[in-house]
C-alpha cells in the first residue's frame, strides 16, 4: 500500500517550514516563475517576439527572456509588461 503524504508535509520536507528563509525563497522563485509563464503565454497570444515586447517597453530581449524564465522580476517592470500585454493587475488584501 502507498503512504499519502500532504502537499504541505512535502513542501515542508523539501523546502523548509513556513517562515523559515529557505521557504521564503522557494515561494518567491515560484511565483516569479508562474508570472513569468502568464506573460509568455500572453505574449504568444498576441503573436509578438521577445524582441516585439522588448521595443515597446524600452528593454532588450534577453530582459524579456529572463522574466518569462522567472529569473528577473521586479515588480516595476511586471507593471510595465503586464500592461504592454494588455494584461490588469490586481493587488487584493485577503
Amino acid at each position: 500500500m502507498t503512504k499519502v503524504l500532504k502537499a504541505s508535509k512535502i513542501l515542508e520536507n523539501k523546502f523548509g517550514k513556513k517562515g523559515s528563509s529557505q521557504r521564503a525563497t522557494f515561494n518567491s522563485e515560484s511565483h516569479s516563475y508562474y508570472y513569468g509563464e502568464i506573460l509568455k503565454h500572453r505574449r504568444k497570444q498576441l503573436k509578438l517576439s521577445q524582441e516585439d515586447l522588448a521595443n515597446k517597453i524600452g528593454k532588450k530581449r534577453p530582459y524579456i527572456s529572463r522574466v518569462e524564465n522567472g529569473e528577473d522580476l521586479r515588480l516595476s517592470n511586471l507593471v510595465q509588461i503586464a500592461s504592454a500585454l494588455d494584461l490588469r493587475l490586481e493587488l487584493i488584501n485577503d
